[in-house]
Formats: structure tokens, sequence, C-alpha cells
């Protein structure tokens, strides 16, 4: 009889088949055939120069074709050129690639990728440790932006689109100053640098009673935020959003007084992926916004690295249709198969983890109405090439989507840097 592992795996393949076209690849090869991950910039077995094009969601090897061009190794002489991102040499140490010839409406070369066009503020290098603090929250950015790249989700900066595009600004506070509170308000994501600090993010998380708490984590919830306001206010979805995760138009600030005065629900386990979701249904919707980006991504990794190991048994209740938001929906089988091998994958990881003596890999349970609340984000994003307009009053997005003390707040006119180049 074939393992439960293996069993794992041809269903992790199965439900996913269909949408593999929009997610994003993990695993990739150089030119020598040794494996490169997808923050190499250099092959460590043959020196070999590595871009990731985050349009084909594919670390590439590269030979040069000139003064600071480049293609994939071997393709030939028509094979796309491109230039590395211009904080390829800053910090940051950006790997991401940019078409040779791709321009702005000036007309004038992009010096900048995808992802780091995104910047609107970076931390005051003159500051000591700066520079390690903005080069780990980049690394968590790049992550989160390929893959809403992958999954087909718009990612315009809003250099180029004021009203609609997304932006980051990463701030730390100065000594003695107000602190920065990690948020979103307007397309606008603020990031407080000093969570790339383990021990001082660590401290947090113990405080604040948190089972999990990482730099992705904030860009996912906090894009969660953006995309409410993309994809859900004034569409045809905000009525179902509504309807799962509660009425968002209740008073924000008064639910976020009464979290941390009262704290969360006595029956927050039985409704919730974490304490914070239940605050309001802006953070319930980010939450699991966060929790369906992880799953995705975790998934996705899986996949990519083709797992096929022996001897492992799991037995986990599957869910079925009835959790479901939509138990008639064409996807519902798949994402169900995705759903339950991910419980099972997550198992098998917290027993690998807890054999390191690390944390669990996932330290959370995922409720019956969080799996609903997951198809019905699964079912938007699906469809975010094409919203369904409708009339609705709009809704104002939340000011601070992550608050770790009631006392921090963001300064309400960071002064912008220059993009290190």
């Amino acid at each position: 009889m074939s393992s439960a592992f293996e069993n794992l795996s041809a269903r992790l393949r199965a439900a996913w088949k269909t949408h593999k076209q929009a997610t994003t690849p993990r695993a990739f090869r150089c030119q020598c055939g040794r494996p490169v991950f997808f923050r190499n910039s250099q092959c460590l077995a043959c020196d070999t120069p590595l871009g990731y094009e985050p349009l084909r969601a594919r670390v590439l090897p590269l030979e040069p074709v000139g003064e600071h061009l480049w293609r994939e190794y071997g393709a030939g002489p028509n094979a796309p050129a491109y230039r590395r991102c211009q904080n390829f040499d800053a910090a940051a140490a950006c790997n991401w690639l940019i078409p040779a010839d791709e321009k702005d409406a000036q007309g004038q070369l992009k010096p900048l990728c995808m992802a780091c066009r995104l910047n609107h503020t970076i931390p005051d290098l003159s500051v000591e440790e700066n520079a390690l603090y903005w080069n780990r929250v980049e690394q968590a950015k790049r992550r989160l932006v390929s893959q809403l790249i992958g999954l087909g989700l718009p990612v315009v900066p809003k250099s180029e689109d004021p009203e609609r595009g997304l932006a980051f600004d990463f701030l730390r506070a100065p000594e003695g100053g107000p602190p920065v509170m990690t948020g979103h308000a307007d397309g606008l994501i603020t990031i407080n640098v000093e969570e790339a600090d383990d021990a001082k993010r660590e401290k947090l998380r113990a405080q604040l009673r948190e089972p999990y708490r990482t730099l992705l984590g904030h860009f996912r919830h906090e894009v969660g935020h953006y995309y409410w306001d993309r994809l859900v206010r004034d569409t045809d979805w905000i009525k179902p959003v509504r309807e799962l995760f509660g009425d968002d138009q209740i008073d924000y600030a008064a639910a976020l007084k009464k979290n941390y005065d009262e704290g969360p629900p006595a029956d927050w386990k039985d409704r919730f992926v974490s304490t914070y979701a239940s605050c309001h249904p802006w953070e319930d919707w980010a939450e699991t916004w966060a929790h369906y980006l992880h799953m995705v991504d975790t998934v996705d990794t899986a996949l990519s690295f083709g797992i096929d190991a022996d001897d492992v048994e799991i037995e986990a209740e599957p869910w079925t249709r009835e959790a479901l938001w939509r138990p008639e929906d064409r996807d519902a089988e798949a994402f169900l198969g995705f759903l339950n091998a991910w419980t099972e994958l997550t198992a098998v990881l917290n027993e690998m983890a807890r054999s390191m003596g690390q944390p669990d890999f996932y330290p959370f349970v995922l409720p019956r109405p969080a799996v609903a609340k997951l198809q019905l984000i699964h079912a938007i994003v699906r469809g975010a090439g094409a919203p369904v307009p409708a009339p609705a009053a709009p809704v104002a997005a939340p000011t601070a989507a992550e608050v770790p003390e009631p006392s921090e707040r963001k300064p309400e006119e960071p002064e912008p840097l220059e993009p290190v180049v």
C-alpha cells in the first residue's frame, strides 16, 4: 500500500492542477543542472548569474549580451534581453529582471523592477542596522509580489495609478520619536522595519500572545486590506463578503478598543482563524486572506519540489462540501482537495518542526466558518481579472490593520527618501 505522503502528493497535484498556470513555482535549476532558489542571484555550484523573471515566474540562468544586458543562458540570439533591477547592488540585493526595452510614460528606461517600483519610502540608510532591515523586508516583499503576480492579481505602483495603485513605506521610528505602526491606508502599506529584527519581533509576538508573527505574514495581511478596496468594495462581491465576514460598516476604532479592553470573544476559535480576526470584519478578511496566501504558496512550494516521502501515515477527518460557502461551485471539489491536502501537509510539517525543537510550522486550526470564508476568497481571487461593479456607498479602509500596542501610531507625514540605486 502506498504511503499516506505519496497519496498526499498525488492529491496536491490533482487538486491544484487546474490552477497551476495561476500560481507561482518555487523550484528552479541552473544551466549546470543544480537546484537554485527564488532569492538566488548566482549559482553557488558554477557561478552562473541568475535573475528572477516575474512574468514567467522563473529564476533564469543568464549570459551577457552587451553592456548591462542579459538573456537566458543558451536561449539563442533571438531570446529577449533583460536588465537587472537598479537595486541589485543596493542593500535590497534585488535579483529581479526588467525587459531591456521597458520604458516609463516619459519614454525613459525603467530603472526598477516590478517589485521595487512599489516602494514609496525606504529606511534612512545612514542609520545603523537599517540596511540589514531593508534587505530582510525586501526579501519578504518580493516573495509576496511574485505570488500576487502569479495569482493574476492587479499589481500596479501607486506612482502609475495614484487612486488604485499599491505602494510601500518602510519606516523606522527616530530615537525618541513616535513609534511606527504597521498598517494600510488607501493603497499605502506601512511596515515598521524593526519587525525585521528577530529578537524584537519575537518579543512582540510573546507580549501579544500571537502564535505566528513574521514579516511575510505582515505583508500578506496588509495587502489583504488593499485588495478589499480593489476587489470587494464597490463590487457585487460586497454582499457575500458581508454575509460571511460581517458588516464592515460598524465602527472600526470602537471595535479595536473593545478588543484591547476586553480581549477576543470566548468562542473565537469556533469562528475565526485568529484572535485578531475577531476584532472587526475588516481584520477577519485580512487575516483570512493572509491564510489563503500562506496556504497557496506552501502548496505551490510542495508541488514545485515534488513531495515524495515513504512511511508517513497521517489520518485526518476530511472537509466536505457542507463546510463550503458554495458547495455547488464548479471549483468546489478541487478546492476541497486542496484544503484537505493542506490539512494533512501541515500536520506532517508541524511534526517535522517539533522534531527540530521548533514551534509549529502552522500553529492554527481552521474552524468551519473559516473554510467557507477561504472558499469565498478563492473565488474572488479566481475572478480578479473581471470584478463586477455594483453601486455601493464608499467604505473607508482601516487606517491601521495591525496594532502591536494601543499607543503605537504611524507618523502622519513620513518624509520620503530617495530610492537607493
